[in-house]
Order: C-alpha cells, then structure tokens, then sequence
C-alpha cells in the first residue's frame, strides 16, 4: 500500500472516527504510522496463564475459545466472552458493552491479550476489557510452545486521543498496518552513511521501536533517531534560506571610524566589553556585500539598543554605491506601540546632533524628527507624507510595528532591518520586511527572552548569534523575595516605604478581569482589576494608582503609560503587557502575583522592567502555590545569574514546550524533546549544512528534497 493512501480507504471508519483522525492531523498511511505515542504505560510482562498473580498487569499469548455473546445477569448489561488457553491453564475473558469483539476474535484464533488478571478465592483467573490481538505466532518458538524466556516485556504506547478516536483504537489501527507490512513501503529520508555514523536505526526497524517496544530502549533508540530527523529537516530548511539569502546583492557599508568613535563617544555610558564585541561583528558583517543574518541575545537592560543605533548610525552615514550624496536607510521593528514610541525618543536622543530624518509609524498615527518648527521635538504628521518621505529616501530611520511590512510602506536605499523581540514576529513576517527593495538589506534581530542554545542552534538556525552576556557598569543586582500569602501585607508595608522616597512601581497580575465564580473551573487568580481596588483601598490608598493592560485601547495605553513614564502615576497594575521593552528609570520595585501562573522567561523579562538605572531594585514573587515542582522553578529564578542560566534549567525541568510554547515556535514535540541534546542538536546542523553546501537544491537527494518541500507546506517555523 502507498503512504499517501487515505485511511478510510483501508479501515472502516464511522463519521466520528474520521472526524477525530482529522483532528488529530491523521489522513494517510504515513500520518498515522508517524503518530507517535506520548508516552508509555505500564511495562506488562509476558507471563504464562498459571503464573499470573491477582490484580497483575500482564501479556499472554494463547488460543481463543468458547466465545458468547449475551447480557449479565442482573443489570442485562451487553457482553462478550470467551476463554483464552495456553499451555499452562485457561483464564476467562468478559468484555462488557463490547459484544462485537466476539465478531473480531474467531474461534481457536492465537491472539496476545493484554490486562489486568484478577484471581478469585478458587484460583480462577479472569480478565475484565483486555486489548486482544489476533497474531500469527508467539514471541519464541513455533506453533503453540509458549516463549523459552518469560521475563520479557511489553511497553504499552499510549497515544494522544480525540473525541471517537481512542488510544487503544489508534494503537490496533497502527498493529494492523505493521503487521501488513505497510511501514517497509515508506522510503527512507534520511541518507544510509548518516543513519550510520550517529547509529539510527533505519525508518522501519524506528517504526516497529517506538510503535510496538520490547524494551525501554527499542522506545529510546527509536525517539532519539526521530528527533534526530525532524531537528535535520529543521535545519535544511534554515540552512537552505541562508544560501538562498546570502546568494543575493546587499550593501557594503563601510563607515569612517573616526565617525563611528565620534558617534559613540556622546553615549553619557561607555560600552561593556560585550556590547564592543557585538559590535564589532556587526560591522564586519555589514561591511560585505552579502547579507547579514545576526541574532543579538541580551538580558533586560544589557545594552543592545545602544548596539543597534551604533549599527543604524554606520548605515545612515554610508552613501548609496556611486553616489556623494544621500543616505542608506534602515527599518526597526518592535511589537507593541509602547516600545515604537519609547525606540523613537531614544533613537531621537543618539542622533538629534546629526542632520537625519527619523519616522514613526504604527497604526495609531505617524511622528517625524525634527520638527519644522521646533528642530529639538518631533511632531505629528500624515501617513501619506510619511510614506512619500520613506520612499524619497528623505526619512533615514523609521521605526514602528507591523506596520512597517504593509504594502503601501516602500523604501528608497533599506540596507538594514532591525527586529527588536524577533521571536514575537513569524519568519513570513520577518521575510515581507526584507523583501521591501530589490537589494536585500542587512538583518539584525534582538531578543532580551532567554533562549537555550539549542533552541537558538535550532529555531535561528539561519542566524548567526552574539551574546551580550555583561550588564552595563553601575548596575545593581535585584533583590528578589518569595512571598507567601502570610507576608502579604508586610511585603506591601515595604513597598509603600520605597514608594514614599519617589520611587515607583509595577504591580503584575494574570489576568484582568476578576473570575466569574458560578463559572466551572474558573481559575482562582488575582486579576488587575481586583488588585487596583486592594491597593487603592487598603495597602497603598495614599498613591497614585493606575492600570494597564490589553482591553485598552491603544491611545488609552499610550496615555497610562505616559502619566507613568512622567512620573504622575505611582504605581501601575498591570498584565504583562509591560513585559517587552518598557523603560522607566524611576520604576524600582515590580510585584508579580500569581507568579506560578507566569513562565520563568516571562518572570526574568517583567523583572527586568526595574533594572533600568543604578537604583536598588527589588522584586516581590507574590504566590501560593504548595506545589514542590511549582516552589523549585520560583527558588531558580532567584538563584539564577542571568537569563541564560534561567533557561537552560527551565529546558532540563520542563523542556522547550512548556517553556515557550510549542505554537510560537512551530517545533513538533520530538525535536522539542531533542533541544534537550546539544550534542544531537549541533550534529544534525552540520550534516544539514554539508547537505545544502554541496547541493543546494538538493536535486542528487530526491526523498530529501520531496520530505523537506513537504513539511515546509505543512511546518511554520518559528
């Protein structure tokens, strides 16, 4: 049978059946030999009938006999029986509500039962809804002899359900198919002298491994050789679009070191060896006419705006090729207006000595520097003189949302784009802004998210990664406090203290609105709003108090967030829509409530909100959680150096699934499993580069090419 033909051409099903086969992504042979189990059950050792002891989980293999259909004798409940033998004994079997087994199994049929025994005071052996299996021999031997060695075992896979589709069932679909030998007429994707040198099994012994293991290490063998390849076609991917990338024109830019000192040289700060080194290679890159693909890792407050205007001043200071006049342009992209807005005052503060046009635009309206009237501000303008300046090339540098890779947006020179929190945008995303002019710019993204470096290896294979691993000098360490509910109102004691010296702070919750309590099982979280009314009435009433948080609409976030960058609001509750790029010096204590609700990535990020100056910051973890798990993952977050170290023991706790979200970064469960192995991580992108440097179409490896074009149709990356 073909890989590619529908199920329901093999198997009968019912609608409900088809129904949950397509929710769970299953239409062909090879999606369903490819649904893998997400774990394994109990280990059910293979015993012979006289052996089995009371309430034991076993596999036996034995003949069926005297099977019945009926009903029990007091509730008249649907049944069927029979007896299984072997050649120690016989035990009976009763499948209630399951009459139509009896028309599965037939008489003096060998099967292999799976279940629980049960013995009763006589030492009759009865099992209760077993899994029966028609087979056409027992594990050792011939015939009807039984197995020489009764110690072996069988993991039992349990697969992910769906509402008429049952693990059990999906289980007996897929022992049907092995048994036809369906999973020898898939092709191997992987190259023979691959599998070779790391020791994979080939796809169809990995296929028998992990659908149908004797041992805990056929499971193993068979996940490691999967996760393997779906990491490898990850990394083709990425590897293809750097060669593709890097096989189109960019702009050489080259600018003056005398100018680039002179530029730097009015930062009030002096960069960290870090950020030199950052930039140090940025530069290098840009300097060539192939384009640059850098990813810049930095915690909160490490200095990577800073790098990023030293990278935009290198451009805008550069001449188009051939010409003495005019400027090369750059786009920088951030998610969220707060950030536009607060990128488009400090890009103001780097380059209002020089003679150069910056733009703002995000959905809510458009901004130029400097103003015609007054040369030190910026003023509001149209979107459609904005854009008629941008694609005259009088606008330098604009910064703003996504609405920088709308259609209408065109630039004359863009040599470089800037991708600040790039893994809140998509690849198509990230790709429509490159593709904004017929040269392909420079891209540099930035992430102040902790990332582990398999991951990075992994999703940002296409990249190359600079770490800014050093805090700018000055910067104090937060003081961090665990807070039980007990120390409530003493934490906020504290707090109102540091509030009365002119300090102010965030106060972070779950969610916005309060539970409905008649709603089933509604999550019993502090939310924004029943913390603005505590902290008005009762911890802080005699501060400024305001909120924050994604019901707003965009002019009534700017204006909170305004009230508060100035200074007028003491306190902003909030959700963690202030988890990205907010900047406000004077903010020195954050509050996170509900913390056991928040990721350890999003809580290093929010507490990064307060490292913003040389003050002592301090941030309260407010939970009350008694979850030991829950406890641990809050102690690392205190305990943690930096992010880096944060993320990696949030990837040995809970793995990149759970860390960040399978969907953000469109990585299957298997290769989120690999992200745990560098080693495997690190071998699988140089074989893929190897693959693509030696051909890039892959024309000399056609199942490769034809598995790669498939999962790019069916895989968003990132």
């Amino acid at each position: 049978m073909a890989p590619d033909t529908p199920l329901e051409k093999i198997f009968r099903l019912n609608k409900d059946q088809k129904a949950g086969f397509s929710k769970l992504g299953i239409v062909t042979v090879f999606d369903i030999l490819h649904f893998f189990p997400s774990r394994y059950g109990d280990v059910y050792s293979i015993r012979y009938i006289k052996s089995v002891s009371d309430k034991e989980k076993v596999t036996l293999y034995g003949r069926v006999r005297d099977i019945k259909v009926g009903k029990t004798f007091r509730s008249k409940i649907p049944e069927a029986t029979a007896i299984i033998e072997d050649d120690t004994g016989k035990a009976k079997i009763r499948w209630f509500h399951q009459p139509y087994i009896a028309k599965k199994v037939s008489e003096g049929t060998l099967v292999k039962l799976e279940g629980e025994g049960k013995r009763s005071k006589n030492g009759s052996l009865v099992f209760i809804n077993p899994d029966v299996t028609a087979v056409s021999k027992t594990p050792h031997g011939v015939g009807d002899s039984l197995f020489e060695d009764s110690s072996d075992q069988f993991l039992h896979p349990v697969y992910p359900e769906s509402k008429g589709v049952t693990s059990r069932f999906i289980r007996y679909k897929i022992q049907q198919l092995i048994q036809q030998k369906a999973h020898e007429s898939l092709a191997d994707p992987i190259p023979q002298d691959v599998l070779k040198r790391y020791r994979l099994p080939s796809l169809g012994s990995a296929l028998i491994y992990i659908h149908s293991p004797r041992r805990k290490e056929d499971a193993l063998v068979a996940r490691k050789r999967f996760a393997f390849q779906e990491v490898f076609f990850i990394q083709l991917q990425k590897q293809k679009d750097r060669k593709t990338r890097e096989e189109r024109p960019s702009f050489s830019i080259k600018p003056k070191e005398k100018d680039m000192d002179s530029f730097i040289g009015r930062f009030p700060f002096s960069l960290t060896e870090a950020q030199k080194k950052a930039t140090d290679e940025i530069i290098s890159d840009i300097s060539k006419n192939i384009p640059m693909s850098r990813l810049l890792e930095g915690d909160v407050g490490s200095g990577k705006t800073a790098v990023a205007s030293v990278a935009s001043f290198a451009t805008v200071s550069t001449h188009p090729e051939g010409q003495d006049f005019g400027n090369l342009q750059v786009a920088y992209m951030v998610p969220t207006e707060i950030l536009a807005n607060q990128q488009f005052e400090n890009f103001i503060k780097y380059f209002s000595h020089l003679n150069i046009k910056i733009g703002l635009i995000s959905s809510s309206g458009c901004r130029k520097f400097p103003s015609k009237t007054n040369p030190k501000n910026s003023t509001k303008i149209s979107r459609r003189q904005l854009l008629e300046w941008v694609k005259n090339g009088e606008v330098s540098i604009l910064i703003g949302t996504h609405s920088l890779i709308q259609k209408t947006v065109k630039f004359k020179n863009l040599a470089l784009v800037i991708i600040d929190e790039q893994h809140r945008f998509g690849t198509i995303q990230r790709q429509d802004l490159l593709r904004k002019d017929e040269i392909t710019p420079h891209l540099l993204s930035m992430t102040a998210t902790p990332i582990p470096r398999t991951l990075a290896l992994t999703v940002y294979g296409d990249l190359d990664l600079t770490l800014i691993d050093q805090m700018p000098e000055g910067r104090k360490s937060v003081i961090m406090e665990i807070v039980s509910p007990s120390k409530r109102e003493e934490t906020f004691s504290k707090i109102k203290e540091e509030l009365k010296k002119g300090n102010q702070a965030y106060v972070v919750c779950p969610r916005i609105y309060a539970p409905d309590p008649d709603q089933e099982k509604a999550l019993n979280v502090v939310s924004v709003e029943e913390e603005l009314q505590y902290l008005k009435n009762k911890a802080l009433p005699e501060f400024s108090i305001e909120a924050l948080h994604g019901k707003l609409t965009p002019k009534e976030k700017e204006d909170a967030m305004k009230r508060f960058q100035d200074g007028k609001t003491d306190v902003l509750v909030s959700t963690s829509v202030i988890e990205v790029g907010v900047n406000v010096e004077n903010a020195t204590i954050i509050v996170i409530e509900g913390a056991e609700r928040f990721g350890l990535a999003q809580m290093h990020q929010l507490r990064g909100r307060v490292l913003r100056s040389t003050h002592q910051a301090y941030c309260y973890i407010l939970s009350d959680t008694e979850n030991e798990k829950s406890i641990k993952r809050l102690q690392a977050l205190k305990k943690a150096k930096n992010g880096f170290e944060l993320a990696e023991f949030d990837l040995a706790q809970r793995g990149a699934g759970e860390l960040y979200g399978k969907r953000q970064w469109g990585v299957s469960d298997m290769a989120m499993e690999a992200l745990k192995n560098l080693k495997m991580v690190e071998a699988a992108r140089n074989e893929a580069r190897k693959f693509i440097e030696k051909d890039g179409s892959l024309n000399n490896y056609p199942e490769l090419k034809k598995q790669l074009k498939k999962r790019v149709q069916n895989v968003h990356f990132e």
